[in-house]
């Protein structure tokens, strides 16, 4: 057990949240990994309907 009164620790643990947030680490950018996906054989980005209805299916309008 500590001997300190609850008050100071309290006050303690808020100025050292309060130091963190005004000075924060640094972090290091977030990258995500690309791939090329392509287009699938068969699909035509030329008629944009055409597309839809092949790959939504002709009931989905």
């Amino acid at each position: 057990k500590l001997h300190t009164p609850f008050r100071a620790v309290i006050n303690e643990a808020l100025r050292a949240g309060l130091q963190a947030v005004e000075s924060p680490s640094p972090s290091k950018p977030y990258r995500t990994t690309t791939r090329k996906m392509g287009l699938k054989p068969g699909r035509n980005l030329d008629n944009i309907q055409e597309l839809l209805a092949q790959v939504e299916g002709e009931s989905h309008h």
